[in-house]
Protein backbone atom coordinates (compact mmCIF):
# COMPACT_ATOMS: atom_id res chain seq x y z
CA UNK A 1 0.00 0.00 0.00
CA UNK A 2 1.08 3.73 -0.39
CA UNK A 3 1.47 5.62 3.09
CA UNK A 4 -0.22 9.15 3.87
CA UNK A 5 1.89 11.33 5.38
CA UNK A 6 1.04 12.90 8.55
CA UNK A 7 0.50 16.16 8.36
CA UNK A 8 2.21 17.53 11.60
CA UNK A 9 4.81 16.63 10.19
CA UNK A 10 5.27 19.49 8.20
CA UNK A 11 3.82 23.12 7.62
CA UNK A 12 3.31 22.01 3.82
CA UNK A 13 0.98 19.43 4.11
CA UNK A 14 -0.96 20.68 7.04
CA UNK A 15 -5.12 20.51 6.32
CA UNK A 16 -4.66 20.68 2.32
CA UNK A 17 -7.67 21.10 0.22
CA UNK A 18 -7.56 19.02 -3.01
CA UNK A 19 -6.00 21.66 -5.43
CA UNK A 20 -3.34 22.38 -2.74
CA UNK A 21 -2.44 19.07 -2.07
CA UNK A 22 -2.33 18.26 -5.67
CA UNK A 23 0.26 20.81 -6.40
CA UNK A 24 2.08 19.80 -3.42
CA UNK A 25 3.08 16.13 -4.84
CA UNK A 26 3.43 17.94 -8.30
CA UNK A 27 6.24 19.92 -6.27
CA UNK A 28 7.90 17.18 -4.27
CA UNK A 29 7.77 15.13 -7.46
CA UNK A 30 9.90 17.66 -9.32
CA UNK A 31 11.99 19.27 -7.00
CA UNK A 32 12.65 16.12 -4.09
CA UNK A 33 15.76 15.00 -4.41
CA UNK A 34 15.61 13.03 -1.32
CA UNK A 35 17.25 9.45 -1.59
CA UNK A 36 15.69 7.65 0.85
CA UNK A 37 16.13 3.59 -0.23
CA UNK A 38 18.90 2.57 2.08
CA UNK A 39 20.83 -0.75 0.06
CA UNK A 40 21.50 -2.23 3.14
CA UNK A 41 18.11 -2.47 4.51
CA UNK A 42 16.55 -3.77 1.30
CA UNK A 43 19.21 -6.71 1.72
CA UNK A 44 18.08 -7.80 4.78
CA UNK A 45 14.37 -7.64 3.33
CA UNK A 46 15.35 -9.56 0.28
CA UNK A 47 17.91 -12.09 2.18
CA UNK A 48 15.79 -13.34 5.28
CA UNK A 49 16.78 -16.63 4.61
CA UNK A 50 20.22 -17.84 4.75
CA UNK A 51 19.65 -19.93 1.19
CA UNK A 52 19.05 -16.15 -0.20
CA UNK A 53 22.46 -14.82 0.57
CA UNK A 54 22.90 -13.81 -2.83
CA UNK A 55 20.19 -12.54 -4.16
CA UNK A 56 20.82 -8.70 -3.63
CA UNK A 57 23.65 -9.22 -5.68
CA UNK A 58 22.47 -11.13 -8.07
CA UNK A 59 19.85 -8.24 -8.64
CA UNK A 60 22.49 -5.36 -8.81
CA UNK A 61 24.66 -6.99 -11.32
CA UNK A 62 21.66 -8.54 -13.66
CA UNK A 63 19.10 -6.40 -12.93
CA UNK A 64 20.65 -3.03 -11.85
CA UNK A 65 17.37 -0.58 -12.76
CA UNK A 66 14.85 -3.03 -11.09
CA UNK A 67 14.40 0.05 -8.16
CA UNK A 68 14.97 3.36 -7.97
CA UNK A 69 16.94 5.42 -5.23
CA UNK A 70 13.82 7.50 -4.32
CA UNK A 71 9.80 7.37 -3.51
CA UNK A 72 7.41 8.99 -5.90
CA UNK A 73 4.30 11.47 -4.52
CA UNK A 74 0.68 11.31 -5.14
CA UNK A 75 -2.32 13.32 -4.12
CA UNK A 76 -4.33 11.39 -1.90
CA UNK A 77 -7.27 12.77 -3.55
CA UNK A 78 -6.41 11.03 -6.80
CA UNK A 79 -5.74 7.65 -4.84
CA UNK A 80 -8.93 7.39 -3.94
CA UNK A 81 -9.56 8.29 -7.72
CA UNK A 82 -7.81 5.52 -8.78
CA UNK A 83 -9.80 2.85 -5.99
CA UNK A 84 -13.29 4.69 -7.39
CA UNK A 85 -12.64 3.67 -10.72
CA UNK A 86 -11.32 0.16 -10.04
CA UNK A 87 -14.45 -0.07 -8.10
CA UNK A 88 -16.16 1.12 -10.94
CA UNK A 89 -14.67 -1.58 -13.53
CA UNK A 90 -15.69 -4.09 -10.43
CA UNK A 91 -19.08 -3.78 -10.38
CA UNK A 92 -19.37 -3.69 -14.19
CA UNK A 93 -17.43 -6.86 -14.30
CA UNK A 94 -20.05 -8.54 -11.65
CA UNK A 95 -22.46 -8.06 -14.27
CA UNK A 96 -24.02 -10.85 -16.45
CA UNK A 97 -24.23 -8.97 -19.57
CA UNK A 98 -20.44 -8.45 -19.10
CA UNK A 99 -19.93 -11.50 -19.13
CA UNK A 100 -21.71 -12.66 -22.19
CA UNK A 101 -20.18 -9.70 -23.84
CA UNK A 102 -16.42 -10.48 -23.47
CA UNK A 103 -17.13 -14.41 -23.66
CA UNK A 104 -17.97 -13.48 -27.41
CA UNK A 105 -14.25 -13.41 -27.99
CA UNK A 106 -12.80 -15.33 -24.94
CA UNK A 107 -11.13 -18.53 -25.86
CA UNK A 108 -13.10 -21.53 -24.61
CA UNK A 109 -10.70 -22.16 -21.44
CA UNK A 110 -11.80 -18.95 -20.14
CA UNK A 111 -15.42 -19.89 -20.34
CA UNK A 112 -14.99 -22.72 -17.36
CA UNK A 113 -16.91 -21.19 -14.11
CA UNK A 114 -14.72 -21.05 -11.03
CA UNK A 115 -14.94 -19.42 -7.49
CA UNK A 116 -11.36 -18.51 -7.58
CA UNK A 117 -11.37 -14.46 -8.22
CA UNK A 118 -7.65 -14.26 -9.15
CA UNK A 119 -4.55 -13.25 -7.27
CA UNK A 120 -2.91 -9.99 -8.29
CA UNK A 121 -5.30 -8.32 -10.66
CA UNK A 122 -2.93 -5.25 -11.58
CA UNK A 123 -4.79 -1.67 -12.72
CA UNK A 124 -2.19 0.47 -14.35
CA UNK A 125 -2.87 4.56 -14.48
CA UNK A 126 -1.40 7.87 -15.85
CA UNK A 127 -1.79 11.22 -13.99
CA UNK A 128 -3.21 13.14 -16.88
CA UNK A 129 -4.35 16.87 -16.45
CA UNK A 130 -7.95 15.88 -16.15
CA UNK A 131 -6.79 13.21 -12.88
CA UNK A 132 -5.98 9.06 -13.02
CA UNK A 133 -6.54 7.78 -16.44
CA UNK A 134 -6.25 3.80 -16.44
CA UNK A 135 -4.64 2.63 -18.86
CA UNK A 136 -4.41 -0.97 -18.95
CA UNK A 137 -5.93 -4.09 -16.62
CA UNK A 138 -3.44 -7.35 -16.19
CA UNK A 139 -4.12 -10.26 -14.18
CA UNK A 140 -0.45 -11.58 -13.73
CA UNK A 141 0.75 -8.63 -12.58
CA UNK A 142 4.11 -8.79 -11.11
CA UNK A 143 6.43 -6.76 -8.82
CA UNK A 144 3.98 -7.21 -5.32
CA UNK A 145 6.15 -8.77 -3.28
CA UNK A 146 9.67 -6.72 -4.35
CA UNK A 147 7.65 -3.78 -3.72
CA UNK A 148 7.02 -4.51 -0.13
CA UNK A 149 11.10 -5.45 0.41
CA UNK A 150 11.12 -1.84 -1.32
CA UNK A 151 9.13 0.31 0.81
CA UNK A 152 10.30 -1.67 3.98
CA UNK A 153 14.30 -0.41 3.01
CA UNK A 154 13.00 3.32 2.87
CA UNK A 155 14.79 5.60 5.20
CA UNK A 156 13.29 8.88 6.45
CA UNK A 157 15.63 11.47 4.38
CA UNK A 158 12.69 13.91 4.65
CA UNK A 159 9.70 13.88 6.51
CA UNK A 160 7.09 13.47 3.79
CA UNK A 161 8.57 9.27 4.10
CA UNK A 162 8.61 8.91 7.54
CA UNK A 163 5.20 7.35 7.37
CA UNK A 164 5.84 4.75 5.37
CA UNK A 165 7.72 2.21 7.51
CA UNK A 166 5.20 1.57 9.59
CA UNK A 167 2.69 1.37 6.58
CA UNK A 168 3.86 -1.71 5.49
CA UNK A 169 5.60 -3.17 8.43
CA UNK A 170 6.03 -6.83 9.16
CA UNK A 171 3.26 -8.21 11.61
CA UNK A 172 1.36 -4.68 11.96
CA UNK A 173 -2.47 -3.77 10.79
CA UNK A 174 -1.53 -3.23 7.31
CA UNK A 175 1.05 -6.18 6.95
CA UNK A 176 0.71 -6.55 2.86
CA UNK A 177 2.73 -10.05 3.08
CA UNK A 178 -0.08 -11.01 5.45
CA UNK A 179 -2.90 -9.64 3.16
CA UNK A 180 -1.23 -11.64 -0.10
CA UNK A 181 -0.60 -15.29 1.84
CA UNK A 182 -4.45 -14.85 3.37
CA UNK A 183 -5.51 -13.71 -0.52
CA UNK A 184 -3.38 -17.39 -1.63
CA UNK A 185 -5.28 -19.18 1.31
CA UNK A 186 -9.02 -17.45 0.29
CA UNK A 187 -8.21 -18.98 -3.55
CA UNK A 188 -7.97 -22.14 -2.18
CA UNK A 189 -11.19 -22.00 0.52
CA UNK A 190 -13.81 -20.58 -2.49
CA UNK A 191 -12.64 -24.03 -4.49
CA UNK A 192 -11.95 -26.39 -1.56
CA UNK A 193 -13.72 -25.68 1.57
CA UNK A 194 -11.95 -26.43 4.48
CA UNK A 195 -9.46 -29.14 2.92
CA UNK A 196 -5.87 -28.30 3.93
CA UNK A 197 -3.53 -26.82 1.60
CA UNK A 198 -0.26 -28.34 1.25
CA UNK A 199 2.19 -27.56 -1.92
CA UNK A 200 2.22 -24.65 -3.92
CA UNK A 201 4.15 -23.98 -7.06
CA UNK A 202 4.79 -20.99 -9.12
CA UNK A 203 4.97 -21.50 -12.37
CA UNK A 204 6.41 -19.52 -15.23
CA UNK A 205 8.35 -20.41 -18.70
CA UNK A 206 12.26 -21.09 -17.78
CA UNK A 207 11.92 -19.38 -14.61
CA UNK A 208 15.82 -19.81 -14.05
CA UNK A 209 15.42 -16.92 -16.86
CA UNK A 210 12.38 -14.69 -16.25
CA UNK A 211 13.39 -11.19 -14.87
CA UNK A 212 11.48 -11.32 -11.95
CA UNK A 213 12.81 -14.93 -10.81
CA UNK A 214 13.50 -12.92 -7.49
CA UNK A 215 10.50 -12.33 -6.68
CA UNK A 216 9.57 -16.24 -7.83
CA UNK A 217 12.17 -17.07 -4.90
CA UNK A 218 10.42 -14.35 -2.28
CA UNK A 219 7.18 -15.56 -2.85
CA UNK A 220 8.39 -19.61 -2.48
CA UNK A 221 10.05 -18.29 1.13
CA UNK A 222 6.62 -16.59 2.21
CA UNK A 223 4.60 -19.83 1.65
CA UNK A 224 7.51 -21.96 3.60
CA UNK A 225 7.25 -19.75 6.37
CA UNK A 226 3.37 -20.51 6.19
CA UNK A 227 4.02 -23.68 6.71
CA UNK A 228 3.55 -24.84 2.65
CA UNK A 229 5.87 -26.86 0.37
CA UNK A 230 6.76 -24.77 -2.54
CA UNK A 231 8.04 -24.99 -5.42
CA UNK A 232 9.10 -22.75 -8.83
CA UNK A 233 8.98 -24.89 -12.24
CA UNK A 234 8.84 -24.56 -15.56
CA UNK A 235 5.25 -25.64 -16.76
CA UNK A 236 6.78 -28.56 -19.02
CA UNK A 237 7.76 -30.09 -15.53
CA UNK A 238 4.02 -30.69 -14.45
CA UNK A 239 2.12 -33.83 -15.16
CA UNK A 240 -1.72 -34.36 -15.46
CA UNK A 241 -1.94 -37.78 -14.40
CA UNK A 242 -4.69 -39.83 -12.31
CA UNK A 243 -6.77 -37.21 -11.74
CA UNK A 244 -4.21 -34.94 -10.44
CA UNK A 245 -1.30 -32.52 -11.21
CA UNK A 246 1.85 -33.40 -10.40
CA UNK A 247 5.67 -32.04 -10.02
CA UNK A 248 7.57 -35.10 -9.75
CA UNK A 249 6.68 -37.16 -7.06
CA UNK A 250 4.40 -34.05 -5.28
CA UNK A 251 0.82 -33.49 -6.05
CA UNK A 252 0.40 -30.01 -6.43
CA UNK A 253 -2.60 -28.53 -4.65
CA UNK A 254 -2.59 -24.66 -5.90
CA UNK A 255 -0.52 -22.88 -8.66
CA UNK A 256 0.54 -19.28 -8.76
CA UNK A 257 0.20 -18.69 -12.46
CA UNK A 258 2.75 -16.12 -13.87
CA UNK A 259 2.74 -17.34 -17.29
CA UNK A 260 1.38 -15.30 -20.45
CA UNK A 261 0.10 -17.83 -22.18
CA UNK A 262 -3.34 -16.55 -20.59
CA UNK A 263 -5.18 -19.13 -22.88
CA UNK A 264 -3.16 -22.37 -21.22
CA UNK A 265 -2.89 -23.29 -25.29
CA UNK A 266 1.05 -23.81 -26.13
CA UNK A 267 2.42 -27.32 -25.98
CA UNK A 268 4.15 -26.42 -22.98
CA UNK A 269 0.95 -25.64 -20.84
CA UNK A 270 -0.78 -28.84 -21.80
CA UNK A 271 -0.64 -30.35 -18.07
CA UNK A 272 -1.84 -26.99 -16.52
CA UNK A 273 -4.46 -26.82 -19.16
CA UNK A 274 -5.70 -30.44 -18.23
CA UNK A 275 -5.72 -29.48 -14.87
CA UNK A 276 -7.63 -26.67 -15.30
CA UNK A 277 -10.30 -28.30 -17.35
CA UNK A 278 -10.60 -31.13 -14.46
CA UNK A 279 -10.53 -28.62 -11.83
CA UNK A 280 -8.04 -30.64 -10.48
CA UNK A 281 -5.96 -27.96 -9.07
CA UNK A 282 -6.30 -24.72 -8.09
CA UNK A 283 -4.52 -22.34 -10.53
CA UNK A 284 -4.62 -18.76 -10.26
CA UNK A 285 -4.52 -16.38 -11.94
CA UNK A 286 -6.66 -18.33 -14.81
CA UNK A 287 -8.02 -17.85 -18.32
CA UNK A 288 -11.43 -16.58 -17.26
CA UNK A 289 -10.38 -13.86 -15.01
CA UNK A 290 -7.94 -12.75 -18.49
CA UNK A 291 -11.22 -12.75 -20.24
CA UNK A 292 -13.12 -10.72 -17.35
CA UNK A 293 -10.51 -7.86 -16.99
CA UNK A 294 -7.31 -8.07 -18.77
CA UNK A 295 -7.98 -8.56 -22.87
CA UNK A 296 -7.37 -5.13 -24.21
CA UNK A 297 -10.69 -5.19 -25.95
CA UNK A 298 -12.54 -4.80 -22.97
CA UNK A 299 -10.67 -1.37 -22.75
CA UNK A 300 -12.69 -0.19 -25.44
CA UNK A 301 -16.38 -1.63 -23.84
CA UNK A 302 -15.80 -0.25 -20.68
CA UNK A 303 -15.31 3.45 -22.52
CA UNK A 304 -18.42 2.85 -24.92
CA UNK A 305 -21.49 4.39 -23.05
CA UNK A 306 -23.99 2.57 -25.27
CA UNK A 307 -22.24 -0.82 -24.60
CA UNK A 308 -22.58 0.06 -21.08
CA UNK A 309 -25.85 1.23 -20.42
CA UNK A 310 -27.18 -1.93 -22.67
CA UNK A 311 -25.53 -4.45 -20.27
CA UNK A 312 -27.56 -2.59 -17.39
CA UNK A 313 -24.73 0.04 -15.58
CA UNK A 314 -25.87 2.42 -13.75
CA UNK A 315 -25.39 5.83 -14.82
CA UNK A 316 -23.01 6.73 -11.38
CA UNK A 317 -20.73 3.54 -12.94
CA UNK A 318 -20.90 5.27 -16.69
CA UNK A 319 -20.16 8.74 -15.35
CA UNK A 320 -16.89 7.58 -13.63
CA UNK A 321 -15.81 5.10 -16.29
CA UNK A 322 -16.30 7.72 -18.57
CA UNK A 323 -14.15 10.39 -16.68
CA UNK A 324 -11.20 7.65 -15.80
CA UNK A 325 -10.90 5.33 -19.16
CA UNK A 326 -9.56 7.06 -22.01
CA UNK A 327 -10.99 7.15 -25.34
CA UNK A 328 -10.76 3.17 -26.66
CA UNK A 329 -11.63 2.06 -29.91
CA UNK A 330 -11.09 -1.36 -31.63
CA UNK A 331 -8.91 -0.99 -34.99
CA UNK A 332 -10.75 -2.04 -37.53
CA UNK A 333 -9.86 -1.63 -41.12
CA UNK A 334 -12.43 0.25 -42.61
CA UNK A 335 -11.11 2.93 -40.27
CA UNK A 336 -7.88 2.66 -41.51
CA UNK A 337 -8.29 6.41 -43.07
CA UNK A 338 -9.18 8.00 -39.92
CA UNK A 339 -6.78 6.31 -37.32
CA UNK A 340 -3.84 7.20 -39.65
CA UNK A 341 -4.98 11.08 -39.96
CA UNK A 342 -5.49 11.05 -35.80
CA UNK A 343 -3.08 8.82 -35.10
CA UNK A 344 -0.46 11.44 -33.45
CA UNK A 345 -3.22 11.61 -30.79
CA UNK A 346 -3.60 7.11 -30.21
CA UNK A 347 -1.29 4.36 -28.82
CA UNK A 348 -1.95 1.20 -30.25
CA UNK A 349 -2.13 -2.18 -27.82
CA UNK A 350 -2.27 -5.34 -29.35
CA UNK A 351 -5.76 -7.30 -27.83
CA UNK A 352 -4.10 -10.11 -25.92
CA UNK A 353 -0.58 -8.48 -25.36
CA UNK A 354 1.04 -7.99 -22.19
CA UNK A 355 4.40 -5.89 -20.73
CA UNK A 356 4.29 -3.31 -23.89
CA UNK A 357 4.88 -5.53 -26.30
CA UNK A 358 4.09 -4.82 -29.63
CA UNK A 359 2.85 -1.01 -28.92
CA UNK A 360 3.25 1.60 -30.37
CA UNK A 361 2.81 5.55 -29.76
CA UNK A 362 0.82 6.73 -33.03
CA UNK A 363 3.36 9.65 -33.23
CA UNK A 364 6.27 7.55 -33.65
CA UNK A 365 4.43 5.29 -36.28
CA UNK A 366 5.66 3.82 -40.02
CA UNK A 367 3.50 3.47 -42.83
CA UNK A 368 4.45 -0.29 -42.65
CA UNK A 369 3.87 -0.85 -39.15
CA UNK A 370 0.34 0.75 -39.30
CA UNK A 371 -0.66 -1.51 -42.04
CA UNK A 372 0.58 -4.84 -39.93
CA UNK A 373 -1.76 -3.44 -37.07
CA UNK A 374 -4.71 -3.00 -39.43
CA UNK A 375 -3.85 -6.46 -40.38
CA UNK A 376 -4.15 -7.70 -36.26
CA UNK A 377 -6.05 -7.27 -33.56
CA UNK A 378 -5.81 -4.11 -31.95
CA UNK A 379 -7.18 -1.26 -30.00
CA UNK A 380 -6.20 2.38 -30.09
CA UNK A 381 -6.54 4.12 -26.75
CA UNK A 382 -6.29 8.28 -26.52
CA UNK A 383 -2.35 9.05 -26.01
CA UNK A 384 -2.59 9.73 -22.34
CA UNK A 385 1.45 10.88 -21.46
CA UNK A 386 2.70 10.03 -17.79
CA UNK A 387 3.25 12.52 -15.59
CA UNK A 388 7.19 12.87 -14.37
CA UNK A 389 8.99 12.50 -11.50
CA UNK A 390 12.61 14.16 -11.64
CA UNK A 391 15.95 12.97 -9.80
CA UNK A 392 19.69 13.48 -10.02
CA UNK A 393 20.43 10.69 -12.09
CA UNK A 394 24.74 10.40 -12.19
CA UNK A 395 24.51 13.92 -11.01
CA UNK A 396 22.31 15.25 -13.80
CA UNK A 397 18.63 16.45 -13.01
CA UNK A 398 16.50 13.77 -14.93
CA UNK A 399 12.76 13.94 -15.35
CA UNK A 400 11.36 9.81 -15.37
CA UNK A 401 7.97 9.01 -16.79
CA UNK A 402 5.86 7.87 -13.96
CA UNK A 403 2.77 5.70 -14.19
CA UNK A 404 0.97 3.78 -10.85
CA UNK A 405 0.34 0.52 -10.40
CA UNK A 406 -2.76 -0.70 -7.92
CA UNK A 407 -2.46 -4.08 -7.41
CA UNK A 408 -5.86 -5.51 -6.43
CA UNK A 409 -7.88 -8.39 -5.22
CA UNK A 410 -11.36 -8.98 -5.15
CA UNK A 411 -12.15 -5.18 -5.79
CA UNK A 412 -9.56 -4.32 -2.71
CA UNK A 413 -6.34 -2.26 -3.40
CA UNK A 414 -3.31 -4.40 -1.80
CA UNK A 415 -0.76 -2.19 -2.42
CA UNK A 416 -0.15 1.00 -4.41
CA UNK A 417 3.43 1.04 -6.59
CA UNK A 418 5.29 3.78 -9.46
CA UNK A 419 7.17 2.73 -12.11
CA UNK A 420 9.62 5.30 -13.16
CA UNK A 421 10.97 5.40 -16.57
CA UNK A 422 12.36 6.46 -19.80
CA UNK A 423 11.35 5.87 -23.42
CA UNK A 424 8.22 4.72 -25.15
CA UNK A 425 6.56 2.30 -22.65
CA UNK A 426 7.39 0.94 -18.75
CA UNK A 427 10.89 -0.63 -18.47
CA UNK A 428 13.61 -1.77 -16.45
CA UNK A 429 16.31 -0.43 -18.44
CA UNK A 430 16.25 3.07 -16.98
CA UNK A 431 18.94 4.48 -14.71
CA UNK A 432 17.69 5.67 -11.85
CA UNK A 433 14.19 4.48 -12.75
CA UNK A 434 12.79 0.89 -11.81
CA UNK A 435 9.57 0.14 -9.05
CA UNK A 436 10.03 3.17 -6.58
CA UNK A 437 7.51 3.04 -3.26
CA UNK A 438 4.88 5.60 -3.39
CA UNK A 439 3.55 8.10 -0.37
CA UNK A 440 0.42 10.10 -1.02
CA UNK A 441 0.06 13.20 0.17
CA UNK A 442 -3.37 14.12 2.60
CA UNK A 443 -6.11 15.98 1.14
CA UNK A 444 -8.71 17.96 3.21
CA UNK A 445 -11.41 16.20 0.99
CA UNK A 446 -9.89 13.22 -0.07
Amino acid sequence: MSTAVDPGLDPLLRALSDGDCLDVAERLNRGCQCVSLDHERLRSELERDARDGALLSMIVSTRPHLFADSVAFVAAHHQARMAQIIAAVERVVALPGWEALVFEHAPAAAKLPTAAAGVFLGYDFHLGPEGPQLIEINTNAGGALLNVALARAQRTCCAEVAPLEAAVAAGGPNDPEAAFIDMFRSEWRAMRGEQVLRTVVIVDREPQSQYLLPEFVLFQRLFERHGLAAFICDPGELEFADGRLWLGEAVVDLVYNRLTDFALTEPESAALAQAWAAQAAVITPHPRAHALYADKRNLALLADDAVLRAIGVEAGTRAVLAAGIPATRQVRPEDADALWRGRRELFFKPASGFGSRATYRGDKLTRRVFDEILAGDYIAQRLVPPSARRLSVGGTATDLKMDLRNYVYRGRVQLLVARLYRGQTTNFRTPGGGFAAVVALPCAQS
